[in-house]
Order: structure tokens, then C-alpha cells, then sequence
């Protein structure tokens, strides 16, 4: 058989041509095809949120459905991410929702921790605490340190007036009026050791 350069690509377009004609005309697993059940997202509302892990503030969508949450994902209109988040953000839905291993239907996260709890010294399980005792500990607590360790003077008879034993963390998702706040309330205190994730 003699078969020219010209003749092989005819033959070559002439059999792409069919294959692609027989494909088109079957239903094939590997085209898009519309499927019979619902779009998961059907019916939702979406929100807009701020993950809210490290000092990135990265942009994510809350599709909520009946006051439940049913996906998040990351937002491509967000100018940080650009609707990528990290394995962090991406498991903020964990935070309140998980995937029964069983089912595999979406659960409220079971050990989810909704309400103050604390452990107390030599105890080795954690118990419920009104909101009112949590905080009424904690400012007891930091009221007691700061009397324990505060400095009026340093040693070279300064006046210093500060508490080296507390240090202040700020989180990164406050805005500038929250933390003018913070910065107030620690340095009233005499906190010397303050930062915040967000300088990151």
C-alpha cells in the first residue's frame, strides 16, 4: 500500500471525525452530564466570612440551609485568598459540623465545646461553669497575679508600675477599635508583655 503524507491525514482526520461522532452519540460517564439527584447547594442562603484561624483573614462562603450549615468553601471574590484556603480553613466545618463515618450524613460535631469548662487543680475531668463563674474566676485569677508580682519601682528606684507575670495575646481578628481597647485594658493593668497575631 502507498500511502502519501496527504493521504495519511485524511485518514487521520477521517477517523478522529467518526470516533468523535459515535462519541457524541452515546451517553458517556466522562462527558458533564445533568445528574438526577438535587445540587447540594439547592435552596441555600450564602454568606460571606473570615476564617478564623491566623492573622491572614482569608475570605470563605457559608451556604446555610434552614439555620444549618451545609458547606464552606473558599471565596474567589476575596481579594487575600482568592478562594483558596489552607487545610486549616478548609476544616473550619468541623468546627460545628462533621461527616458521620457510618452514614456519611453531615452531624453536629458531638465534642464540640459550647460552654465554659474548666479543670480543676488535681482533678482530671473538666467540668461545666456558668458564664458569670467563668468570668468572675478569671478576674480573680488575674487580679491575685498581678497583686503577687506587681512593681511600682525597678531596681534602680524607677517608677515602673507594671506586672511581668501576665502577658496579653491579641487575636488577629479584631479591628483597630478592639484592640485600642485591649492595648487600654493591658497596659492599665501594668502588662508590659502584650502582642498580637496580627502583625504577622
Amino acid at each position: 500500500m502507498n500511502l502519501t503524507r496527504r493521504g495519511f491525514m485524511k485518514a487521520t482526520g477521517a477517523a478522529f471525525a467518526t470516533s468523535m461522532a459515535f462519541q457524541l452519540t452515546q451517553q458517556s460517564p466522562a462527558l458533564a452530564v445533568e445528574s438526577n439527584s438535587d445540587w447540594k447547594l439547592v435552596n441555600t442562603e450564602e454568606y460571606t466570612n473570615i476564617c478564623c484561624y491566623c492573622a491572614g483573614g482569608c475570605g470563605s462562603l457559608l451556604s446555610v440551609r434552614d439555620g444549618e450549615l451545609i458547606n464552606l468553601e473558599g471565596d474567589p471574590d476575596h481579594p487575600i485568598n482568592q478562594g483558596g484556603l489552607c487545610p486549616k480553613g478548609a476544616a473550619m466545618f468541623q468546627l460545628r459540623n462533621i461527616v458521620d463515618p457510618e452514614t456519611r450524613e453531615v452531624i453536629k460535631n458531638p465534642d464540640r465545646v459550647t460552654k465554659p469548662m474548666v479543670r480543676r487543680p488535681g482533678a482530671s475531668e473538666w467540668e461545666d461553669i456558668t458564664w458569670e463563674d467563668a468570668v468572675k474566676e478569671i478576674a480573680r485569677k488575674v487580679k491575685d497575679t498581678r497583686d503577687a508580682t506587681f512593681e511600682e519601682t525597678d531596681k534602680n528606684g524607677l517608677t515602673v508600675n507594671r506586672t511581668p507575670a501576665i502577658a496579653s495575646l491579641g487575636g488577629s481578628q479584631e479591628n483597630s477599635e478592639e484592640e485600642y481597647l485591649i492595648l487600654k485594658m493591658m497596659r492599665s493593668l501594668g502588662v508590659i508583655a502584650i502582642d498580637n497575631q496580627a502583625r504577622v
